[in-house]
This record gives C-alpha cells, structure tokens and sequence, in this order.
C-alpha cells in the first residue's frame, strides 16, 4: 500500500467523499500494527461519524476488520447444532444475553458470544460477567471451544486475534463521542460476529431516549445496515426493534444485573418486558437455526428450557466451566460484591411514572462507578440501581429506584440523579408493546 497516508485518507472521509478498499484495509492494519496512532483513529472515527460511508464502504469496513484477525472454525469440533449468537446495540437493564445464551444451548444450539464492554451510558455483559469471582472473560481459544462444546455456550471477550482492529476502535469510540454511528455499529458488531464463524445472527437493535440510536427512523437504519451487511457476508441475518424508553430489567449495576439474571434462570423472578424480549429474541435463534419449526414451537421450547432448569444449568456449567464458582446460582449472595450503602430514592410528589430519562439512569450508575468515564478506568462491580419503577408505576407504592453505592456522599447524588429521570404524572402513560418491528 506504497503512497498511501493516513491524514490523507482521514482528510478525503472528512471533505465527504468515498473510500476505496485499499485505504479502508490500509487504516485497519495501520490499527493493528500500530502504524495508526490512537488520534488519527479518533479523527477517523469523527469523520465517519459525521460524514458517513455508503453500503459498499461499510462492507469493505466490515470485511477489512474481520481480516485484521484470525475466524474461527467450529467443524473439527463435531457440533451436534448450529452455532448462533444474539447481539444487542446496549441499553440499561440489558441483561438479555445471560440467560438467552444458556436457553439456546439447552434447545440444542451452539452459543460462542463474543461480548463486548460498557460503551457510554450502557452496560457491557463483559463488565457483568467480571462481577463473577474467577470467571475468564478472555480464555484461550481452545478453553473456550472446549466450554462451548460442553456447555452449550460460552459468553468471553474478544481476543486478542479476534478483529483486533475493532477492538482498538471499539475503546477509542467509547471516549470520544462516536459511538452512535451506523457504519462503526455495523462493522463493530459484524466482524466479530464473523470472526466466531457463527451459522446465524439475531440482533437486538434498541430505540428510545435510553438507546444509541433514540428516534425509530435511526434505528431502523441500523437494523437493516446490519441484515444487508450480515446477509451479503453470507451469515444469515435478522433484526428485532426493541424498546429502550424505559430499562429493560428493573436492575442496571454489574453484580446486581448477575444477580437479575440469576433470579430469571432459577424462576425467582422474571420482569415481564425482559422475558418478552428474551423469547422473541430466542424464538428468531432457533427458527433461524432450524432447531424449531415456527416461533410458537420455539417459544415452547424456550420456556421448557427455563421450567425444567435446563437453561439454569447449562449457565452454571459455562460459569464453572470459565472459572467461576460451581455454586453461584444456590449461593449468589456469598460470592457478588455488594455496595455498604443502599438507601431508597423516592419520588417528591404522588402520582405515576409518566416517562423515564432511561440514558440518565445509566450515567448515575456510571457516576456511582458502575460504568467507564474513560477507555480502561477500573469499575465498581457492586454499585448501581435495582429495583426500578416502570412506567405506569404509582410513586406512592414503592420507591423510584435502590441505590446500592460505595458512600452516603456518592448515594445522596445518585438519588437526585435518579429524581431527576424520573416525570411523574397525573396519570399513567399509556404501554407500548416492548418487541417494535422485525427486520429480515
């Protein structure tokens, strides 16, 4: 790639105009090697932020990321499924992949998700899973093979010869105002996704004042960027549109989201929006997979896997499996950090939640520690928020939110941070279905 420069690629993306392949594989490998340094990356990322890139440049990004790594190669392995995965654009309460992960597997699917860390106001299933007491998020490539084929899934981090180039990019994006921007989406989530050598994706793409991409139009975008792309890359490929205008799960924290999911695995409790989102999202898995023949046998199957313990146990399998306690689901309490201050955050007038500010909800759990302000800052596995009142929920009955912080002075701002995301009304706001529009 003789004459070509990096300030000259960024300037011709800045000025709006097309990038040929040789310059999109030249930035990338320039990533990887390091001959592009973390400020032009930034420049680059801004640049395409504000100008854009069109199909064929996305794909040429989607593939030059995948290329920046090794893929892997499930056929040696003898797999008695198909190898599916579920993606999410991030919300808070997001704890979807948890418990979808092992219900696929006990359906009969192979489940290798490479997960990613908090970006912005949302939470990382990384950053949850490190909540765990010895669990690896980044095993070898035969350990996790091994769980994978044991379990039924393995829920790591990229490696460090899985697309690379987007993990560098990734972290930079993080930080620098550029998270919100279909092509970096599309070409982030897919060369993972291409990279684990799956037979099939589900994407949970969000919308709504708590999601990336907050007007419908945005997120429809997306949703068919990622199918178009995923299809011609020859991994078939669906969408989902789900609501992000109020949290998902009534928790938004580390451990406490473990914890959350934990309760929906063992049937201690199940927030009805999260377990909605769980069986469509599940229910596009299997029939995607053809390991269920419509998405009512598939809804069937799912909710067998959850009521015969099946799914709870193929997650217990993939914790020990991965390093973390053998008995985490009968002894959560004994091995998740919990914050020494909880207080309650009630609202100051009566009446019913009337709409909920979801994206300051997750940066009063970033303020308590629970998220990243900056690329490698260290969290707090213990703080963050459960119980959080829905819409239509009546202030008088309950509090807005459970602060779980590491002091008074850090519990007593998140309460007002709370009170402020929170309207309340008169009356309760009418609901909307959770499950917007399917894209395939």
């Amino acid at each position: 790639m003789a004459g070509l420069l990096a300030p000259e690629i960024i300037r011709r993306k800045r000025d709006g105009h097309s990038l040929e392949r040789p310059e999109i594989d030249f930035l990338i490998q320039g990533l990887v090697s390091g001959a592009v340094g973390a400020e032009q990356a930034a420049a680059f990322a801004m640049a395409v932020f504000f100008r854009g890139m069109d199909a064929r440049e996305c794909a040429d990004l989607t593939a030059a990321m995948t290329a920046s790594g090794t893929r892997l190669d499930w056929r040696a392995l003898g797999l008695a499924g198909p190898v599916l995965d579920k993606h999410s654009t991030g919300g808070v309460g997001d704890v979807v992949s948890l418990m979808l992960a092992p219900m696929v597997a006990a359906c009969g699917g192979y489940v290798p998700m490479i997960a990613g860390r908090g970006l912005g106001h949302t939470g990382g299933t990384i950053d949850k899973l490190e909540a765990i007491p010895g669990y690896r998020t980044a095993p070898d490539l035969a350990t996790m093979q091994r769980v994978v084929r044991a379990a039924g899934c393995a829920i790591v981090g990229q490696s460090d010869d899985l697309a690379p180039a987007d993990r560098r990019l990734y972290a930079i994006r993080d930080v620098t105002a550029t998270v919100e921007s279909i092509p970096l989406i599309t070409a982030s989530i897919l060369s993972k996704k291409l990279a684990a050598g799956l037979d099939a994706l589900v994407m949970d793409v969000k919308t709504g004042n708590g999601a990336f991409m907050v007007e419908r139009e945005q997120s429809r975008a997306l949703a068919r960027s990622l199918v178009s792309t995923g299809n011609a890359a020859d991994l078939p490929t669906r969408a989902l549109i789900t609501d992000m205008s109020e949290p998902l799960a009534s928790c938004a924290g580390n451990a406490i989201e473990i914890g959350c999911a934990i309760n929906y695995l063992t049937g201690a409790r199940r927030d009805a929006r999260l377990h909605e989102v769980v069986l469509a999202l599940g229910s596009e898995m299997l029939v995607l997979g053809r390991l269920a023949v419509s998405p009512q046998d598939a809804r069937e199957k799912l909710e067998r896997a959850l009521a015969s313990g099946a799914a709870a146990q193929r997650f217990a399998r993939m914790v020990a499996g991965l390093g973390g306690p053998a008995n985490l689901l009968d002894a959560p309490a004994h091995h998740l950090a919990q914050a020494p201050v909880v207080v309650d955050a009630r609202a100051e007038r009566s009446g019913f939640v009337e709409s909920i500010d979801v994206r300051a909800l997750g940066l009063a759990v970033v303020a308590l520690g629970g998220g990243r302000r900056r690329a490698g800052e260290a969290i707090d596995p213990a703080v963050g928020l459960s119980e959080l009142a829905p819409l239509g929920a009546d202030s008088c009955d309950r509090p807005l939110a459970r602060i779980h912080a590491r002091d008074e002075a850090s519990a007593a701002a998140a309460t007002e941070a709370v009170r402020r995301a929170y309207v309340i009304g008169d009356s309760a706001p009418a609901m909307a279905p959770v499950v917007v529009e399917s894209i395939d």
